[in-house]
């Protein structure tokens, strides 16, 4: 969750990088319906080239098109409740949205 003082965010994400020895940081990227980049795409590659020089590894950026919707319709199929998906929705789509770019890497 954001603190609203992204230095201190930043930071706050490197400590997890260490702690959890990650390799790197995927950023959502939210892209237009189209494909095309935004204001609001236009910020996150802002933020996440500034992420980079704070966390020590590689941050990467990944379509986050449509992972909401994706969240909804998976906790919906579990038949949770609204009020439930609610608390959860965004942790479920980020899940996705990793998943996704997990599944787009080329085999190591």
């Amino acid at each position: 969750m954001r603190s609203g003082n992204r230095v201190a965010d930043h930071r706050a994400i490197a400590a997890i990088v260490i702690e959890e020895e990650a390799e790197c940081v995927v950023v959502g990227l939210p892209l237009s319906l189209n494909g095309t980049h935004g204001a609001a795409a236009d910020a996150a590659i802002a933020e996440a080239q500034q992420m980079a020089s704070v966390v020590g590894v590689p941050v990467h950026l990944h379509d986050e098109r449509f992972t909401t919707k994706t969240a909804h319709d998976v906790l919906m199929a579990n038949k949770m409740k609204a009020q439930a998906r609610r608390r959860i929705v965004d942790k479920v789509a980020a899940a996705v949205m990793l998943q996704s770019w997990l599944d787009a890497r080329e085999p190591a």
